[in-house]
């Protein structure tokens, strides 16, 4: 089997009491069939204190105040880890905050950014991200009916795609613009089922001038600065859609869309400033969005969908960080740009419900259409 990891994978480590938050709290956490038996037979007071302190029926850990969970300690740290050891751990506290997506004979590993350290190792670099592939001798898994041509054409429109958005010879704004372009292209040639006609594709947005040609179209998108507020308006409002996980989350919302109309501040954002590069910020949201959901088009064959949730993903968090950049006093924008991205990741990515409802929200016309996603990241 092939593992796929980012390259700064395997330096990641927890850490623990340290960490700013804690991964322990604000949701459920769901126990597997394999350790709620082991922790059944587990015997003694402590065994005692799991058999009360886990809701069996559902399957999860209990929550007391501010939804901790039942074995978080006043220091953050677990108490089934310093009574019971690390082997007790159940699957999802292992893995955390490692995301998995399988595919046939390939297995992709990414982290997560509602983890505060992943967060800062995905989006804290200055050099562009890189992907490792290895061999490992795990069991093959077969999946019926697994389309591998057209997965083989997804991996190779997203290494097109990686390319276009690490060109930092042009802006930022060109190379989302130019992604989601080539996804749109892509998404004709999936949905009539032309996969070999993908290749036109491939050629045409990669053959020498392709970047100077799509720039100079650029114009039409450019200098809009109403239309563009009107596209943060109307992305907002989508949001309110979708599921509220934390209480905090709609009142960041209604914040954010509050600044939309603040002109100073937005200038304010976009000045250099030394602690913060938000063009290599920017790559970087759009590089982990795409290398976790993209290739997942091979089971509904949505690519462009999956552009799309990853330049709406990358516009919220930068639109709601400025906010809190100006909450905390207009200090660090990375601080402000790492907490965004971690609110945005535990209210939308650990929600199945929102990611499916955010997609089906992207496929529609209006504001998540084309045109209107191209205006919203142009100005």
């Amino acid at each position: 089997m092939e593992i796929r990891v980012p390259h700064y994978y395997r330096k990641f480590k927890c850490t623990a009491d340290r960490c700013p938050d804690t991964c322990c709290a604000g949701w459920q956490i769901v126990i597997d069939e394999d350790t709620l038996e082991k922790y059944h037979k587990f015997e003694g007071p402590f065994g005692n204190r799991l058999a009360n302190s886990i809701d069996w029926r559902e399957g999860v850990f209990k929550q007391y105040e501010d939804k901790r969970c039942a074995f978080l300690d006043e220091n953050n740290l677990c108490d089934i880890y310093s009574e019971a050891g690390p082997e007790m751990f159940c699957r999802t506290c292992k893995t955390y905050p490692r995301h998995f997506e399988e595919f046939e004979n390939v297995r992709e590993i990414s982290l997560a950014m509602s983890c505060p350290e992943a967060a800062r190792m995905i989006l804290g670099p200055k050099e562009p991200v890189k992907f490792i592939t290895v061999e490992k001798n795990y069991k093959e898994e077969s999946y019926e009916d697994f389309d591998f041509f057209l997965y083989s054409k997804l991996v190779d429109a997203r290494e097109i795609i990686i390319d276009i958005l690490q060109d930092r010879s042009y802006p930022i704004k060109m190379r989302m613009a130019m992604a989601l372009a080539f996804s749109h292209d892509l998404q004709a040639r999936i949905y009539r089922g032309h996969t070999v006609a993908m290749e036109e594709v491939f050629e045409r947005y990669t053959k020498p001038g392709a970047k100077e040609r799509f720039a100079k179209r650029l114009s039409l998108y450019e200098d809009l600065p109403k239309v563009a507020k009107d596209f943060k308006k109307g992305m907002l409002e989508q949001f309110s859609k979708l599921e509220v996980l934390r209480a905090s989350w709609p009142e960041l919302l209604a914040k954010t869309l509050e600044n939309v109309e603040d002109e100073k501040l937005e200038k304010q954002w976009r000045e250099k400033e030394l602690d913060a590069d938000l063009e290599i910020i920017t790559e970087h949201l759009m590089i982990y969005f795409i290398f976790t959901y993209f290739c997942g088009a091979v089971y509904d064959e949505e690519a462009h969908s999956k552009m799309k949730f990853s330049v709406i993903g990358t516009l919220m968090v930068l639109e709601t960080a400025k906010t809190l950049w100006a909450e905390n006093g207009k200090g660090s924008k990375m601080e402000a740009v790492l907490e965004a991205a971690k609110r945005y990741s535990r209210e939308v990515e650990h929600s199945d419900e929102n990611i499916e409802l955010l997609e089906k929200l992207s496929r529609r016309e209006g504001v998540f259409g084309l045109k209107s996603l191209l205006t919203g990241i142009l100005n």
